[in-house]
């Protein structure tokens, strides 16, 4: 008796998808997450962290609540994100404009015109800056500790130029300290004064950033 043969099973397995299709994939999240992070520095570096809202921020990206909560669970927790992206961004900026920089002097004026730079191109960045000074502790404290890595080697190389007779003997530390409030807070002013209603022309801007530099020059350069 002949046997009768069986037609081939069909395969209904899904095929994998390649990493191609599946970086496709997740760009939508990356997208919105990316978004969300983008409204929220604006928000808390413009508003503040106290006055910004999550269903506001939900309102005007055009989004649920319950969407922003799924990428970060608490408002906290935005900000935290928030400070570690402002950070990664901030010394992105400043490792760019000290590798392009000459020794001694001229590297203090690089990140000086880097930080009003940033202060024309993203000053909701400074506003954040200003904002966790503000807030203080815990707030301040998370700035810090991502800004650390940048602290070691800007002191190291502080220290290497007053050795080398560059610049003024001081406590490095404390003069970083002090470099980093002045430059920031010349460069964050502009907006401090859009706060109040008054809007800062680019000339007296290019002036604020001259007498900064000729002020630092005198306080460092022997």
């Amino acid at each position: 008796m002949a046997r009768t043969s069986r037609p081939p099973a069909v395969v209904t397995t899904r095929p994998r998808r390649g990493r191609a299709e599946r970086a496709t994939a997740s760009k939508p999240a990356a997208s919105t997450r990316s978004r969300v992070l983008d409204v929220a520095l604006t928000s808390f570096g413009g508003r503040g962290y106290e006055a910004t809202s999550l269903d506001a921020l939900a309102a005007e990206l055009g989004l649920t609540k319950q969407t922003i909560l799924y990428y970060f669970p608490s408002k906290e927790a935005l900000l935290d994100a928030v400070i570690a992206s402002a950070a990664a961004d901030l010394a992105s900026n400043l490792e760019q404009a000290v590798r392009a920089a000459g020794p001694g002097w001229d590297r203090i004026e690089a990140i000086v015109r880097a930080v009003f730079r940033l202060a024309l191109r993203r000053p909701e960045l400074l506003g954040l800056l200003r904002e966790l000074t503000r807030l203080g502790p815990p707030y301040a404290g998370r700035l810090a500790a991502e800004l650390e890595p940048l602290v070691e080697p800007a002191v190291a190389w502080l220290e290497s130029e007053m050795d080398a007779g560059q610049l003024r003997r001081l406590d490095a530390r404390l003069l970083l300290v002090c470099v980093y409030s002045t430059i920031v807070g010349a460069a964050t002013e502009a907006e401090v004064l859009r706060a109040v209603g008054i809007e800062p022309s680019m000339r007296s801007w290019a002036q604020r950033r001259r007498e900064l530099l000729r002020f630092l020059h005198s306080a460092l350069v022997p």
